[in-house]
This record gives C-alpha cells, structure tokens and sequence, in this order.
C-alpha cells in the first residue's frame, strides 16, 4: 500500500468544523508517517471528480473529512474499488460514523485510527446500498421523514435545525398517510398505507435517531422498516421512541429483512444518507462488501 493518501475535505461541514477538522486529522496521520495530499472542490460535482481523480491514481486511502454528506460524496468515489475510506466526522448528523462505532467530532482520535487501522490492516467490509448508479452507506428515507426534509430544504428563511423542526409541525398539521407499492425481494407487489418506509444498511439518520436499529452493515441484507397507517396521535406517540430504537416493537410498525426493495408512491422524494436521491419509484439493492473502510 502506498504511503501516499488523500484527505477529502468538505470545509463547511459542521458550520465550519470540516476546515478546522482537516489540520488535526492531517497532523496525525503526518505523524504516523503517512504523505497526506487534501482534495477539495468548487462544488459537489468537482469535488466527486478529484476524489475518483485520486482513487484512479493509487491514493493508499481516501480519508473524508466532514459530515454524512461528505461521506455520501466518498462513497461514490471508492465503491467497488480497494481503496478504502476513512471517516473524519466533524459535521451534524454523524450517521455513518456512528453505525462503524467510529469517532465523533474528535479529528485527531479519528485521524490516530485511521492511521493505526492502515498500519495494521485493520480494514472492513461493509455492505452498501444502491440505487442505479448511486451508493449509500445509512438509510433511504421516504414518506414523512422525507416530507421533513422537503420543506425544510425550502425554508430558505431560517438556518441550522430549527428549520427542520419548523418543517415538521407543519408536515404534522398538514399529515396524512401514503400509499405505497412495494416488492420486497422480487416478490409479489404488495399495496400498503404507510407514514414511512426506511430503508436502512445503517440504523441511524438525522443525528442518531435508529429508525433502523437493529440494521448490521456486514449481512449482506437492508433492515426495511414501515410505519404504517397510524393517526396524527399515534405518530406522535411513537416518534419519540425512535432515539431509543424501541419504535420497534410498537403494533404499528414492521421489520422487513430483505437484499432488495422496490418502493413507488405518488409525489414522494427519497433521501439516502440525508442527500436528496429522487422521487419514487426506485429500486433499491444491498450490495455485499461494497466498500473497504478503515475501523477496529
């Protein structure tokens, strides 16, 4: 493995934490002997072409520093491939580090393991999902959750997590459920109503809330959990719970265990590892051993 790695920086992740994250993480890979180059770009687009850029040239790694988004980014540059990813993550949500028990907003400590993991060959293979060209690492979110983010993303008016806040006592005011079409598996087409459907590799999204939480992101399986046909009342009730995982066991929730899931619905947008996918209908696939990561 080349002693040379990429350090992949987002450096508004976190309200700022992405550029003064990358020095410490640098520093202690620097330390460990490595030769570390930084990537960043004008935009998604550039940064995603510098990043594949890097991984094309033999880069030892591709370190990214930053949040759910960044890895989101890195993801599509490394899958498939044997470079594998390392996690500085600095930003808000945290999801994907935080499924790989990985350091949270402690550039350093992330930037140490890092570095003892290439040492040591202290890398894993994770699963990943897929939809048509696009990886994720977390959850795809549809229905409420992503309703949330919908008009969250267009209260241009109101900055930080107030907004989605905002954003879901209105989705509430205005709640109703959706149906849905869905194979799991490529069996029979199933027509449901439901308040949600997540479909998890990871069991976190929006900061630690284990809408999935018993997903594992080595079985080679996506943990699908519905919310079904349930009042403004009881989606109350049970929202809460999911910081706890213990949504699971309400009536009015199930868990699928499935390699692939086919999901339609009218006027429904997914997201996947927080990032906006697309609207429904889509297919989604849990790839074994997609991507190489850098844990203990």
């Amino acid at each position: 493995m080349t002693s040379e790695i990429t350090l992949f920086v987002n450096p508004t992740a976190g309200r700022g934490r992405g550029a003064h994250a990358a020095q410490p993480a640098a520093s202690a890979l620097r330390d460990a002997g490595f030769s570390v180059r930084t990537v960043l770009g004008e935009d998604a687009d550039d940064a995603l072409r510098r990043a594949r850029e890097a991984v094309d040239g033999g880069t030892g790694a591709l370190i990214a520093v930053g949040g759910d988004g960044m890895m989101s980014l890195a993801l599509q540059a490394v899958a498939g491939t044997m470079t594998p990813l390392g996690v500085i993550a600095v930003g808000t949500g945290n999801d994907f580090a935080r499924a790989l028990g990985l350091p949270i907003r402690d550039p350093a400590a992330a930037g140490r393991l890092a570095a003892e993991a290439l040492k040591g060959g202290a890398i894993r293979d994770i699963d990943l999902g897929r939809v048509g060209d696009r990886w994720f690492g977390s959850v795809l979110a549809s229905g409420f959750d992503s309703r949330v983010n919908d008009r969250g993303n267009r209260m241009r008016w109101v900055g930080g997590r107030f907004k989605y806040d905002l954003a879901m006592l209105a989705e509430l005011a205005a709640f109703r459920t959706i149906p849905y079409r869905i194979r799991l598996d490529g069996g029979a087409v199933q027509e449901i109503e439901a308040t949600l459907i997540a479909v998890g590799n990871g069991s976190t999204y929006g900061g630690g809330m284990r809408i999935c939480a018993d997903a594992v992101m080595d079985d080679g399986l996506f943990d699908v959990t519905v919310v079904g046909d349930c009042s403004r009342t009881t989606l109350l009730k049970v929202f809460p719970r999911v910081y706890r995982g213990t949504h699971l066991d309400h009536p009015a929730v199930t868990v699928h265990r499935v390699s692939s899931i086919e999901l339609a619905a009218a006027s429904v947008t997914a997201y996947a590892d927080g990032e906006p996918l697309g609207a429904l209908p889509l297919t989604a696939t849990c790839v074994p051993g997609a991507v190489r990561v850098l844990a203990q």
